[in-house]
């Protein structure tokens, strides 16, 4: 006869074994079912932002024409830092991929202690957005155009604050190159993501943004921004009206931004060949094309030979 607490014991084991039987049997139904794995589709940033819709597009169409779930995590912290490493740490069986952006080789190029080395521990997939930032402020700033908003800046020295999705991500040096160039003296206030940093701005906590169209054009269709200039070198089609910087007084200004796909560099190149080849058919969707387009973003992709020499060349721009 066993004591109370060994038939305790013995139930503990038995549930133990039951539980082991259950979850070798349940994989052994999902692979003769052939269902796949879910992608895990990291944002290193907040919800809401340029990159987290972008991700968030992709990922249902993605979802939609493979038959296989693609969850969007966002992962936030250290100006997009963590989220990468988490990529850069994963299995390397191609379920687990992330969104990047030109902010990240700033990350790279200019951070000493990254836990991990974006040009040797990730290779790219695709790219898949290329497009232009923009200048806005609230309806109500009394500087109409980027030469009023240096005016004012040069006659209220460190009295012009704006935000950015994290400290040396692209959205500060935008702002950071456009207060040198100008010789102005403008504050620079981080936020955890660029969604948080326009919430701030609409409520008059900062005075302007360089903002990804992305992000910043609902705002603009609804009033509730105005755009002062385009920071490419062209005007962009969804803002045609719109100035550039370089052609509102300050010369040779010129940021873009970029977002693209990467993954472990431990993934075998069939895999990570595969993933791309349906990246690219996903940007030539209709629908993705036109969701992308209306918001000033154009919808590319690129071989992921391509990719990751163009994330090295932005490692060594900046």
């Amino acid at each position: 006869m066993l004591g109370l607490s060994q038939q305790i014991q013995l139930r503990g084991f038995l549930l133990l074994i039951a539980l082991l039987i259950t979850l070798i049997y349940s994989a052994q139904l999902n692979a003769a079912s052939g269902s796949p794995k879910p992608i895990r589709f990291i944002v290193p940033w907040a919800a809401g932002g340029g990159t987290d819709i972008t991700a968030r597009i992709y990922a249902a169409n993605l979802s939609k024409r493979l038959n296989q779930t693609v969850i969007v995590d966002n992962r936030t912290g250290a100006s997009g830092i963590l989220g990468v490493d988490v990529t850069a740490k994963a299995p390397p069986d191609g379920n687990t991929i992330c969104i990047i952006s030109a902010s990240s080789a700033v990350n790279s190029a200019t951070n000493q202690n990254m836990p991990y080395d974006l040009v040797k521990d990730l290779q790219g997939v695709s790219q898949l957005i290329a497009a232009p930032f923009v200048l806005v402020v609230l309806p109500s700033f009394p500087a109409k155009s980027v030469g009023e908003l240096i005016a004012y800046a040069k006659a209220n020295p460190g009295k012009l604050n704006y935000g950015s999705s994290g400290v040396r991500g692209l959205t500060h040096l935008a702002g950071a190159m456009l207060a040198h160039m100008s010789q102005t003296d403008m504050v620079h206030v981080a936020y955890r993501g660029e969604a948080a940093a326009i919430i701030d701005l609409m409520s008059g906590s900062t005075q302007f943004q360089v903002a990804s169209l992305l992000n910043a054009n609902p705002h603009i269709n609804s009033g509730r921004l105005r755009a002062l200039a385009i920071t490419s070198s062209k005007r962009n089609s969804a803002l045609p009206d719109i100035p550039t910087i370089a052609e509102s007084g300050i010369p040779g200004y010129e940021v873009s931004q970029w977002y693209g796909v990467v993954t472990s560099a431990k993934v075998p190149k069939e895999i990570v060949n595969k993933l791309s080849a349906d990246i690219a058919i996903s940007a030539r969707d209709p629908e993705v094309v036109q969701r992308l387009k209306t918001d000033g973003v154009d919808a590319v992709s690129s071989k992921p030979e391509e990719f990751s020499a163009h994330v090295k060349s932005e490692v060594a721009r900046w």
